[in-house]
C-alpha cells in the first residue's frame, strides 16, 4: 500500500476554506487565484484536492474534476498536467470546491471542507494555496435542497442569474474574501496524503436518441419540490411532435401554466451529466434534467421483440418507433426503498446561457423538463459521460454468436460501472461495495492486465477499519446500519486475486494485520456449537434470493470458512519454500516477517476452518441437501456451492450436489417454490459457477449463462441487471455485479481454445 505522505506537499501549501467556517451545507465555494508568468514553461503539473470534491479551471479551460475516493485521513492528491494551459503574462486558476455537510456512500465528511493545490512549473514551484487566494461562496447553488438518498449527496437548484461567470481569466474578484487557512497540507483531518492511485477520468460527449417528447401542465402546487413535480408533470402530459432543426436546436412554445418534456437515450447506463444550451430566455423559467435506469414494461416488451431479431439488429430501429408514443420512464420514486429523488433544476435567467450541474449522476435515460409562463426557448441538449480509461482490452473467442452477445452485455456493464474505483450501479448509487469488488474484479482481469481499482478496493477497506477489525461494505464509508459482514470474507479472495495477478508481496504484507485482525475478530463470535452468529445490527449477507436468513446461517458460516481456507491458501502462496529465498524477498520488499507470520497464522487458520467444517457439517448437512438453517427453513444453491468450495462437503457429494445447482438454474423458472432449492441471484451465481467449473462442470456454465444471461442479450438489453427481476421501482438493469460470466467465459475459452 503507498504510505501516506507527510511531505507530498510543499509546506507553503495549506488547506483553504471561504472566509466562514461553517460554510459546510450544501456549499459551493469558488477559489481564485492570479498569477503573472514570465514565460510559458514547458512542463507544469498542478496538485489538487479537495474535501469532498472539486472542479478546477486554469486561463478558464477546464482540466478536471476530483479527487478519487477516499478517506481524509488518507487523503488522494491529483496531478493534472497544465502545461498547454498556461502563457506568458497574466494566468489564473479557479477552482469550485463542494461540501454536502454530511458523509455518503462516496465520501467521508469530517465537518470541514477545503482546497488543496500547489502549481510547479519548469521544476519550480510557483504557487500554492493560502490567504492569498480569493474565495467566495457561490450563491447560485441554493442550500437548502433535499438529499438524493443516503447513497449521495444533496440534489441541485440553481438560479443562474446569480452566475457572474467568475471562472473567466479576466474576472474582478475584488470583492471576495481573502482564502481562510483551514489546516496545514498534511495535518488535522488530512493528516496523511497520497497521490491517486486510479488514473483521471476521461469526459466525452455522448450521443442520444430521443425516445419521446411530451407537453402539459405543470403542476404549481408541486414547484418546491423540483422531482415530485417533474415526476406528476410527465405522468400527466401528452405526447407531442417534436424535432430539432438542422443544428440540433429544439423549440420550446409554451402557454402560461404548461411544460414540456423530452426523453433521451444514451444507450446504455453511464456516469455522466445533462445540460443544455439555451437561447432567448425570458428569465425566470424552470428547467430541470433527471436520471433514469429504465422503462416501464420494458422487460415485457423487449422479450417478445427480442424472439423476433435478426443477428444484426440493433436496439436503434426498436427504439426510433418509441418517439412520440407512450414511452414510459421509470422515475424514482422517493416513497420507495433507496429513497432516491435524481432531479437537479436551473432558473434561468433572461439571454443566452448554459445550464450545468456540479455533479455528475448516472444512468441510462435523460428526461429534460421546461416551465414557464410563456416561454419561447431554443434548447439543444446534451451529455457529457465520465469512463475509466480500460485501453486496449483482450478480445474473448467467441464464434457463438448468443455468447458473443452476452460478453459484450457484460463488458459493457462493467465499463459502465468502473469510475474512481468499481461502483455497482451508475443510476440509484455510484457506490463501490466492497463485495461486489470481487466479481468486477474478475471481469477486469479477463479484459485487462490492469489490476489498479481491484488493489484500491483492498486498500479502502482496511483504510476503513472500524475498531473491531471489522471492515466496511462501502468503500469509502461510514455506513454502520449497511454493514454487510460477509463482504470481510470476500476481501480475503480479494487479497488472494491481487496476489496472484501481481506477486505483489508487499501489498499481501502490509495487508497481513487487517487480514488477521478480521478473521479473528469474527471467530470471536463463534458460540459453544462452534458456529458464529453475525453482530447485532450488521447483515448477514446481501443478496435478493428468498433463502432464510435464521440463524445460525449456513452461508454466513460456509462464507467464514471459505475466507479461513482462502487465507490459508494465501499463507502459502506467499512463504517461499526456503528460507534464504524468503530472506531475500523480504529484504527486497521491506515485508517484515510476513513468511513467519503467514507459516504461523496458516496453522491458526488451518484447525479453525476444520473445526468451523465439522460444526456446519453437523448443523446444516442432512446426507443429501445443504439446509440455510438449523430449521430447516430452506436449502438453497449458494449453501451447497459454498460447502463445496469450502471443503465442508465430502469429495463423494459433490457430484450430486453439482447436478442440483445446475438443475435449478436451468430449469428456467425464477420464482421460489416448495421443494426447489431457492435461486441464486444474478450476483452469487458466481459462486455457483466456481464451484461447477471446479467439478469439471464447463458445459452446465455455459449453458446456465445462455438461458439467464442470453435472454437479457437475445432481448437487446445493454447491460446486466441486478436481479432476475427487477420490476420493483428501485431495481436496476445496469448492475456490474452480474458481469461476472465475461470471466468465467473467459476462463472457459481459455480452456478449450474458443467458444
Amino acid at each position: 500500500m503507498a504510505p501516506a505522505t507527510q511531505n507530498l506537499a510543499p509546506p507553503q501549501a495549506a488547506w483553504i476554506g471561504s472566509e466562514h467556517p461553517f460554510d459546510l451545507r450544501e456549499a459551493y465555494i469558488g477559489f481564485r487565484r492570479a498569477f503573472d508568468l514570465a514565460s510559458a514553461p514547458a512542463a507544469a503539473e498542478l496538485w489538487v484536492t479537495a474535501d469532498s470534491r472539486y472542479r478546477v479551471w486554469v486561463n478558464g479551460q477546464f482540466v478536471a474534476r476530483g479527487p478519487a475516493r477516499c478517506y481524509p485521513h488518507a487523503q488522494a492528491v491529483d496531478r493534472l498536467d497544465v502545461a498547454a494551459l498556461l502563457r506568458p503574462g497574466a494566468n489564473v486558476i479557479a477552482a469550485q470546491v463542494y461540501s454536502p455537510g454530511y458523509s455518503h456512500f462516496a465520501y467521508v465528511h469530517r465537518a470541514a471542507a477545503g482546497l488543496l493545490a500547489w502549481l510547479v512549473a519548469d521544476g519550480e514551484l510557483e504557487l500554492a494555496t493560502g490567504p492569498g487566494w480569493r474565495a467566495r461562496r457561490d450563491r447560485s447553488f441554493a442550500e437548502l435542497v433535499p438529499r438524493v438518498s443516503i447513497y449521495g449527496s444533496g440534489v441541485e437548484e440553481r438560479d443562474l442569474a446569480l452566475e457572474d461567470g467568475w471562472r473567466a481569466p479576466g474576472y474582478d474578484d475584488a470583492g471576495w474574501a481573502a482564502a481562510r487557512v483551514v489546516s496545514p497540507a498534511a495535518g488535522g483531518l488530512w493528516a496523511g496524503l497520497r497521490p491517486r492511485a486510479l488514473p483521471l477520468l476521461a469526459e466525452r460527449a455522448a450521443p442520444m436518441a430521443l425516445l419521446s417528447a411530451r407537453q402539459g401542465t405543470y403542476p404549481a402546487a408541486l414547484a418546491a419540490d423540483a422531482h415530485a413535480a417533474l415526476r406528476a408533470g410527465w405522468a400527466q402530459a401528452a405526447p407531442r411532435a417534436a424535432a430539432p432543426d438542422a443544428e440540433g436546436w429544439y423549440g420550446a412554445d409554451l402557454a402560461g401554466g404548461q411544460a414540456a418534456y423530452w426523453l433521451f437515450d444514451l444507450g446504455r447506463g453511464y456516469a455522466g451529466q445533462g445540460w443544455v444550451e439555451v437561447r432567448g430566455a425570458d428569465g425566470g423559467e424552470l428547467l430541470s434534467v433527471s436520471y433514469i435506469d429504465k422503462l416501464a414494461g420494458e422487460a415485457n416488451r423487449r422479450g417478445a421483440e427480442g424472439a423476433e431479431r435478426v443477428e444484426d439488429k440493433n436496439l436503434s430501429a426498436l427504439r426510433a418507433s418509441a418517439v412520440n408514443t407512450t414511452v414510459d420512464p421509470v422515475i424514482s420514486d422517493p416513497a420507495t426503498y433507496c429513497r432516491v429523488r435524481l432531479t437537479d433544476r436551473f432558473r434561468l435567467r433572461a439571454g443566452d446561457q448554459l445550464a450545468e450541474s456540479f455533479s455528475l449522476r448516472g444512468g441510462r435515460l435523460l428526461l429534460f423538463q421546461l416551465a414557464g409562463a410563456g416561454a419561447r426557448v431554443r434548447l439543444r441538449f446534451h451529455a457529457r459521460v465520465s469512463e475509466y480509461p480500460l485501453g486496449d482490452t483482450r478480445a474473448l473467442p467467441a464464434a457463438d454468436p448468443q455468447l458473443a452477445r452476452v460478453a459484450r452485455l457484460c463488458e459493457d456493464t462493467l465499463r459502465a460501472c468502473l469510475s474512481d474505483g468499481f461502483v455497482d450501479c451508475t443510476w440509484r448509487e455510484s457506490s463501490q461495495w466492497l463485495g461486489d469488488a470481487l466479481p468486477q474484479a474478475l471481469v477486469m482481469a479477463a479484459l485487462t492486465d490492469d489490476a489498479r481499482p481491484l488493489r484500491r478496493a483492498i486498500e479502502l477497506a482496511a483504510e476503513g477499519a472500524y475498531p473491531d477489525g471489522v471492515l466496511p461494505s462501502i468503500l469509502p464509508g461510514e455506513v454502520h446500519a449497511y454493514a454487510v459482514v460477509d463482504y470481510n470474507f470476500m476481501w480475503v479472495e480479494l487479497l488472494r486475486l491481487y496476489q496472484r495477478l501481481t506477486g505483489d508481496r508487499a501489498l499481501v504484507a502490509a495487508m497481513w494485520p487487517a487480514l488477521a485482525a478480521m478473521l479473528g475478530r469474527f471467530h470471536q463470535d463463534a458460540g459453544a456449537d462452534g458456529l458464529l452468529v453475525s453482530p447485532p445490527g450488521r447483515r448477514l449477507f446481501l443478496d435478493w434470493a428468498p433463502l432464510s436468513r435464521g440463524e445460525p446461517s449456513a452461508v454466513y458460516n460456509l462464507h467464514y470458512l471459505l475466507a479461513l481456507r482462502t487465507a490459508v491458501a494465501l499463507a502459502e502462496e506467499v512463504e517461499p519454500p526456503r528460507r534464504q529465498e524468503r530472506q531475500a524477498v523480504e529484504r527486497d520488499h521491506d515485508l517484515g516477517d510476513l513468511g513467519g507470520l503467514a507459516v504461523q497464522s496458516a496453522a491458526a487458520w488451518r484447525a479453525r476452518a476444520d473445526a468451523l467444517a465439522a460444526a456446519v457439517r453437523a448443523a446444516f448437512w442432512d446426507g443429501e441437501r445443504w439446509h440455510d438453517d438449523p430449521a430447516r427453513t430452506t436449502c438453497s444453491q449458494l449453501a451447497a456451492a459454498l460447502a463445496i468450495l469450502s471443503g465442508a462437503a465430502a469429495p463423494g457429494e459433490a457430484p450430486a450436489l453439482l447436478d442440483a445447482i445446475a438443475a435449478r438454474s436451468l430449469d428456467g423458472r425464477d420464482e421460489p417454490a416448495p421443494g426447489r432449492m431457492v435461486l441464486a441471484s444474478p450476483f452469487m451465481h458466481h459462486y455457483l459457477f466456481e464451484a461447477l467449473r471446479a467439478g469439471g462442470r464447463d458445459a452446465a456454465v455455459v449453458e446456465i449463462i445462455r438461458l439467464r444471461w442470453g435472454r437479457w442479450a437475445d432481448a437487446g438489453y445493454p447491460t446486466t441487471w441486478e436481479n432476475w427481476s427487477v420490476d420493483f421501482p428501485d431495481g436496476s438493469q445496469c448492475h456490474a455485479f452480474s458481469a461476472h460470466p465475461r470471466y468465467h467465459l473467459y476462463e472457459i475459452a481459455r480452456a478449450r481454445g474458443g467458444l
